[in-house]
């Protein structure tokens, strides 16, 4: 069978509860922008400088919508990359400061944040390790506890005198 040559993952579509305050979220927390919104249903939304059309689909289906119980088929979380470790040590702050930071890993290959939206939907905002520090890890990655500040100083920009 011949397979599908695919380049990388271009959008997600979250059902949301409330439109406005999930768009809220995402563009206070994230930094997104309301790219095109179809009346009080869907948002899309595009990450700020980025080249997609929009990042993030939100369709609303109402304040009643159950939550899916936890560990049932069906999407566990989204992953947002950041392009430096710096970025990833501003998330945990931003994070924290919306109430949405639910823990953090470092898996050897990247190391990750982890947070829920206001409806529950869960998110990774994860820093890759250049490719050539992976070593064994890439075959072997794994979960450890991250020490953020760690990382930033191992590998956040070196400032020369």
């Amino acid at each position: 069978m011949t397979s599908i040559p695919v380049a990388g993952l271009n959008h997600a579509v979250l059902y949301v509860r409330d439109l406005d305050v999930a768009v809220n979220f995402y563009a206070s927390v994230f930094g997104f922008e309301v790219v095109d919104r179809m009346r009080n249903f869907a948002c899309f939304l595009r990450a700020a400088g980025g080249a997609n059309h929009h990042d993030l689909g939100l369709f609303a289906v109402g304040p009643a919508a159950p939550r899916p119980p936890r560990g049932s088929t069906g999407l566990y979380h989204l992953a947002w990359e950041v392009p430096r470790i710096e970025d990833l040590a501003l998330a945990a702050q931003v994070l924290s400061e919306a109430g949405a930071m639910g823990g953090a890993s470092d898996h050897g290959v990247s190391k990750s944040l982890y947070g829920q939206d206001p409806d529950g939907n869960e998110f990774e905002i994860m820093w890759r390790v250049p490719r050539e520090q992976w070593g064994d890890m890439e075959k072997n990655a794994g979960i450890a506890p991250l020490d953020l500040e760690a990382e930033v100083r191992k590998h956040g920009a070196k400032v020369t005198e």
